[in-house]
This record gives C-alpha cells, sequence and structure tokens, in this order.
C-alpha cells in the first residue's frame, strides 16, 4: 500500500507541511529508513536520527523544525503517539489471510455464517454457532457449539472458543487464545487442608493425605462485549454456574489468565501475565500491569491503577494507585522501600551508638 504525505494528513487530521505529493509504503525509525518509509520522530530526541537516515518525511511533534533536519516534507501532530496508533492502522499490510472458506475447513451444516465471512484452512465451525458479518476466521482455529460471534471478528491462527460462549463485534483475538475452559473449581468431600490454612493460617500438619479433588463443571459460559482484544495465549474460564463476564472495550496483553465467573468491566487494560483468580470484579478503566495477580472474590473499583508484579489480596477503592506485595498505596510502598534502604546505613549508626555508650562506661 502507498499513500501521499497529504492523504495521510487527512487521515490522521494532523497538518503536515512541505511536499503533500510524496509517495510512502511503510514506516521506519530515523535511522533506518529507506527514502520511501516515513520516519517516527515522536520527540525531539528521537530526530536527530534523521539526519543519518534516508527518510524524506517524518511524523513530528507540533512546533518542530522539521527543515533543519534536511526533509522534504513533514506532518505535526500534538499528540504523536496517539497520530501513531492511526498511522500503524493505515499502513498496516495485514495477516493476508484468503477470502471465502477454504476447502479443508469444516463448518456444521447447521452453523449461520454471515456476509463476507472467511474461515481459514483447518478451521472448525460446530453445530448452531454463529458468526457474524466481514469476520475472519483464522487457520486452525476452533468455534464451538452455540458460540455467538458478533461482527468484524478477527481470530488469528490457533484461536479456541469453547461451547455457548457469546462476543460482540469488533473482537480480536491473538493466536493461540482460549476462551470457555473449564474454571479451574475443584473439592474434596472433608474439609481440606487448603480450606483450614484459609481459615486459621496456620501449619497443616494432621490434615488428611488421602483426599480425591472432585470437579465442579463448569455450567456458565464466557460473555464478552464490544470492540474487545485478547493477547496471544491468554485463558478465560467459564464461569460455574452465570458466564464469567468481560465488558466493552477491554484490552488483555498476552499471557493474562481471567478465573471463572470474574467479573471485568468496561475499559479495563490488562498488561501481561496479569492472573485473575475466580469470583474477582473489576470496575471500569482499572489497570493491571504486568504480573498484577488478584485474589479471588475481591473488587477492584473504578479507575484503579496496579503497579507492575502487584498482588492484590484485599478490596481497593475507587482511584487508587497501588504497587507493592502486598499492595498498598503506591506513595505507601515507595516510602516502605525508601526506608528499607536506609535500614543497613541505621544498623550501622546504632551500632555505632552502642560502642560510644559501652566505652563510656553506659549510663548511670
Amino acid at each position: 500500500m502507498a499513500y501521499t504525505v497529504r492523504h495521510i494528513s487527512e487521515a490522521l487530521g494532523a497538518p503536515f507541511e512541505g511536499d503533500g505529493d510524496i509517495l510512502l509504503t511503510g514506516v521506519g525509525e530515523p535511522l533506518h529508513c529507506t527514502s520511501d518509509d516515513i520516519a517516527l520522530a515522536l520527540k525531539e530526541e528521537y530526530a536527530e536520527g534523521l539526519k543519518g537516515g534516508a527518510a524524506r518525511v517524518a511524523l513530528l511533534w507540533a512546533g518542530a523544525d522539521w527543515q533543519s533536519y534536511g526533509l522534504q516534507a513533514a506532518i505535526f501532530a500534538p499528540r504523536p503517539r496517539f497520530a501513531l496508533a492511526g498511522l500503524s492502522k493505515l499502513m498496516d499490510p495485514g495477516q493476508s489471510y484468503e477470502t471465502g472458506v477454504h476447502p479443508s475447513a469444516i463448518v456444521h451444516p447447521t452453523a449461520r455464517l454471515g456476509a463476507n465471512v472467511s474461515v481459514g484452512a483447518f478451521s472448525y465451525i460446530a453445530a448452531h454457532a454463529e458468526i457474524g458479518n466481514d469476520s475472519i476466521i483464522g487457520p486452525q482455529v476452533h468455534v464451538g457449539v452455540d458460540v455467538r460471534l458478533g461482527e468484524n471478528a478477527f481470530l488469528r491462527e490457533g484461536v479456541k472458543i469453547g461451547a455457548r460462549v457469546t462476543i460482540g463485534d469488533r473482537f480480536v483475538a491473538q493466536p493461540g487464545v482460549v476462551i470457555g475452559s473449564d474454571g479451574f473449581s475443584f473439592v474434596t468431600e472433608d474439609i481440606s487442608g487448603v480450606e483450614n490454612a484459609r481459615k486459621t493460617l496456620g501449619d497443616q500438619l494432621n490434615a488428611q493425605s488421602d483426599q480425591s479433588w472432585i470437579r465442579i463443571h463448569s455450567l456458565g459460559a464466557v460473555s464478552i462485549g464490544d470492540d474487545v482484544e485478547i493477547g496471544a495465549n491468554s485463558c478465560i474460564d467459564s464461569g460455574t454456574v452465570r458466564p464469567t463476564i468481560i465488558g466493552n472495550a477491554v484490552k488483555m496483553d498476552n499471557l493474562v489468565h481471567i478465573g471463572h465467573n470474574v467479573i471485568v468491566g468496561d475499559g479495563c487494560l490488562l498488561c501481561g501475565q496479569v492472573g485473575i483468580a475466580g469470583s474477582a470484579k473489576l470496575g471500569k478503566n482499572v489497570v493491571l500491569a504486568g504480573q498484577t495477580g488478584v485474589n479471588d472474590n475481591i473488587f477492584i473499583g473504578d479507575n484503579v491503577i496496579a503497579g507492575g508484579a502487584s498482588k492484590i489480596f484485599t478490596n481497593v477503592p475507587a482511584g487508587r494507585v497501588i504497587l507493592g506485595y502486598p499492595a498498598v498505596k503506591m506513595q505507601n510502598h515507595v516510602d516502605g522501600y525508601k526506608a528499607l534502604r536506609r535500614l543497613p546505613r541505621l544498623f550501622k549508626e546504632v551500632a555505632e551508638l552502642k560502642k560510644m555508650v559501652f566505652k563510656s562506661g553506659g549510663s548511670k
């Protein structure tokens, strides 16, 4: 795909200066661009590379002195990273999946495909499944019985969707996503050591050692709203009785795990390796940084932000910014860490004071 500077400017809603007829076919970093690429110099410190590269055009911050970098044209964005979202969408060549239903794909006679649906090689669409218009089902995808998938869905290679899952419009699933796996829910005939430990917080030296774990089957499925995107190899478990619920416009990174009965509110952002245990509830616009863990049966309020590797064991009020293990207010965690770093110096000072007291004969 090739676009002129003028076309890109109009698509991004960002002004340009210079030659608007230059044709561009790609995007690159300033130092490594070809003459047909638009260079990304979103901050002044990145722009120095333009002088050593071959780019004729760059995406710059508002007010940049573009001519000083030897460019023939420039596009200016007041919020460059937001402009990058539009530029990357415009320039994305996609996965080049074929149109129509591949001969090796299997579509059950009772399944219903909307208009302009593509089904890739070795994919399977099960009985009574419904696929919305303009959806792309990549290769080796499984869509289970009674699944409802909205319009403009994009399921990349190896996605697996279990029975009775419902998904809204404009859904994106990266390779290896699994939706509707059974919840990790087991019970013993008598009270287990785990239950006692949770109640008493004590050791379980006398716990029974011959109990078997019995599965609690997942009778619920998963319900996902509109405009949801899920990263590679992420998993969402089915609910025990009611569905696990993912709201609208939720974005998940790779390797995210959502346990059974979890509710994730609209607009949440869940980064890599986040794990949310069963029956936890997240409000709207919650952000969980990488490797954050959420305990079961707790509530996290709207607009909460958790820093990386936080471990959340208790309810969190709306708007709080937290960090740590266990997670506390971020400022409290930082203050505590600073105090911890001062301990060696404090110990040394105390030791010196003890020596002084000892040498002086002690207090009278």
